[in-house]
């Protein structure tokens, strides 16, 4: 149960942290839209042309929101779930990240992002990438593949403690 509640708490949070920033400005996550998008932006003009999916302050960003996450969940596993081994800390961790990717996937990308019009990009409204459900499958397991050092470390951190 309290795994469940976890899940629940870090969906809640996911979407605080995402969604509101990306209706405000849909090109502030634009290395999170399909390659095709990215590129007519580059054409139209609205962002720079560049060979990195992600500028480096959006890498930095999102390297150290993992790094504090593996810290965070280090301690929630070992504080809240009770987790003392190194097995536990990975494990429970890696559900949580797994439940969180994939309502990412699922209910933020394929039903939410691929049909509405409010984080369409003017210029963009006419492409079919928006609705393209498998490059987000496929982000999601990118995602899902990422999950495991930041859990290994997670599992580290929980037998330190």
């Amino acid at each position: 149960m309290i795994l469940l509640t976890e899940i629940l708490i870090g969906i809640v949070l996911f979407t605080l942290l995402t969604i509101p920033g990306l209706l405000k400005d849909p090109l502030s996550q634009i290395g999170d839209y399909p390659p095709e998008i990215r590129q007519r932006c580059i054409e139209l003009g609205l962002i720079e042309d560049r060979k990195k999916r992600f500028s480096k302050r959006e890498l930095i960003k999102k390297i150290v929101g993992v790094v504090v996450m593996a810290l965070v969940l280090a301690f929630i596993m070992y504080k809240i779930n009770g987790a003392s081994t190194f097995v536990e800390g990975f494990l429970y961790s890696y559900i949580l990240w797994l439940s969180i990717t994939w309502y990412d996937a699922i209910v933020q990308d394929c039903i939410w992002f691929c049909h509405s019009k409010k984080v369409m990009i003017p210029g963009t409204e006419d492409m079919p990438q928006y609705k393209d459900y498998l490059f987000h499958i496929k982000q999601s397991c990118i995602g899902s593949l990422i999950g495991l050092p930041v859990c290994l470390a997670v599992g580290l951190f929980v037998s330190i403690f």
